[in-house]
């Protein structure tokens, strides 16, 4: 039967790569016959890396000219980007060895992913929407550009254009084009920061739209306090007692349940094998009483390989009841999930809101894959009201749910375009800062050696070397990447 499912599994995988294989085979024939008749120079476009479409404008130049005027100012924000990006690249760098071991040691058993799940296109990636994406990767690769251009420009580099890379119809990103030349002949230094300053602006940018969520979030409030649970434990009292995910918990033996901590403290007054009679409200609004027999906490741990020891230290002790619920949630939990430290309602001061919110703008990344392609799930997005602010007010709910998606998917495509050009692979903008930070760091070892006289190195060595090291450790990342993507479900 395994072996039927995963035969199946593979022959849609099959049948998806083909389809695309067959797609890139198309555009690239006629690539070559609009190479030939001329129609990429009228349009003034090239063909790159056999298949890829690299469109030039001169739009935008003007507008970059002036926002660049501060130039002393954009050299400061160069040099916060550079550091910004070098600790992010080698964070990345050493989560893919992390995952390249994980693969090595546990493959995944579950099944593969399509070729659409493995590309990050909106619309064709089923958990990336088509409109909320396509947006979002517009303005984030015009944030990226642009902020490789205000470096450029700092620092007395010209660039030429702005472009679009395409595959068929596809946007795959966009570029600022510099004047090559200069580019090559400019210092490391200033060089370095013209790469850093593209992710770190997406970077940037994702923490200005977490912020903007956080004011968002104080717009929202519920008409109950009652919590809801987001899982239910197979073969407990809820389980057995219908109890459903998304279910509300309105009363507990008549008592009115108010929030985490009311739920909480009425389930402390009872012991396990008790039988407590539950009101629900479930997703479709219809309401039902459920009589639930209590299991013990202490076993059920004990089961799961907690030690007594364990237990004891966070305060179970045999006979606690427990009802077999996971994801116990306040009525607001979905717009205070999406903006974590600065929601309104977050337990936490100023220290805690700075330490968290790296932490969180990175586990935002997996929320459109937990919850199929959407910021929050229609269940808590019904429970959410407005409350009488001024913009509440204004824009109402419909205006405040379409801002709290559309800095949501901003934030989420600034994580993932930024993040993704730190990989240290050339070309990503993480492989030319790697290649650089390298060539300075042997440069300083030279330095050190002709002080000392331990040791002598030629100019010509250090470039050798880190042009050498920077192509290998980009081909050994790589081959780690398509390993940790492709090659566990073979």
């Amino acid at each position: 039967m395994f072996a039927l499912t995963m035969d199946g599994a593979w022959g849609s995988v099959s049948a998806d790569w083909t389809l695309v294989f067959t797609f890139i085979f198309a555009w690239y024939i006629l690539l070559r016959v609009w190479e030939k008749n001329g129609t990429l120079d009228r349009w003034d476009a090239t063909r790159v890396f056999g298949v890829i479409l690299m469109v030039r404008s001169n739009r935008g130049l003007k507008t970059l000219e002036r926002v660049a005027r501060p130039r002393r100012f954009w050299r400061i924000y160069g040099e916060a980007s550079l550091w910004v990006c070098l600790f992010c690249m080698f964070i990345v760098a050493l989560f893919m060895i992390l995952a390249f071991i994980s693969s090595l040691l546990s493959p995944p058993t579950a099944n593969p992913p399509s070729a659409s799940e493995l590309v990050a296109i909106p619309g064709v990636n089923p958990m990336i929407p088509l409109g909320w994406g396509a947006m979002a990767f517009v303005i984030a690769l015009v944030i990226h550009e642009f902020g490789h251009g205000l470096l450029a420009r700092a620092h007395g580099m010209r660039i030429r254009s702005f472009g679009l890379l395409q595959l068929g119809p596809l946007p795959l990103g966009a570029f600022a084009e510099p004047q090559y030349q200069e580019l090559h002949k400019a210092p490391r230094k200033e060089r370095m920061r013209m790469f850093a300053a593209g992710p770190a602006t997406n970077i940037f940018a994702a923490f200005i739209c977490l912020l903007l969520l956080g004011g968002l979030a104080g717009n929202f409030t519920s008409e109950s306090d009652n919590p809801h649970v987001r899982g239910i434990i197979k073969g407990e009292g809820a389980d057995n007692a219908g109890m459903e995910p998304w279910d509300t918990i309105l009363r507990i033996d008549g008592t009115e349940i108010q929030g985490i901590d009311g739920f909480q403290t009425t389930i402390q007054g009872y012991s396990a094998n008790d039988t407590i009679t539950v009101d629900l409200r479930h997703q479709n609004g219809s309401l039902e009483s459920i009589d639930l027999v209590l299991s013990d906490k202490y076993d059920y741990y004990s089961e799961l390989g907690w030690s007594s020891s364990n237990l004891e230290a966070i305060g179970i002790e045999q006979g606690d009841a427990f009802v077999g619920v996971e994801g116990i949630s306040e009525s607001t939990a979905g717009i205070d999930r999406l903006a974590g430290p600065f929601s309104p309602r977050f337990e936490g001061g100023l220290g805690s809101q700075i330490i968290y919110a790296p932490i969180h703008v990175l586990q935002m990344v997996i929320l459109p894959f937990e919850l199929q392609g959407v910021s929050m799930h229609p269940v808590q997005e019904a429970m959410l009201v407005p409350t009488d602010s001024v913009i509440s007010e204004t824009i109402g709910m419909g205006g405040l749910l379409f801002l709290v998606n559309f800095f949501f998917w901003l934030m989420w495509v600034n994580i993932l375009l930024g993040f993704t050009n730190l990989i240290p692979i050339v070309p990503f903008d993480g492989g030319h800062l790697f290649r650089d930070w390298l060539n300075g760091n042997l440069n300083r070892l030279k330095q050190v050696g002709k002080k000392t006289k331990l040791w002598k190195i030629h100019p010509m060595w250090v470039s050798h070397i880190s042009n050498k090291a920077s192509s290998l450790s980009s081909l050994v990342l790589f081959v780690m990447l398509i390993f940790v993507m492709v090659i566990p479900y073979i």
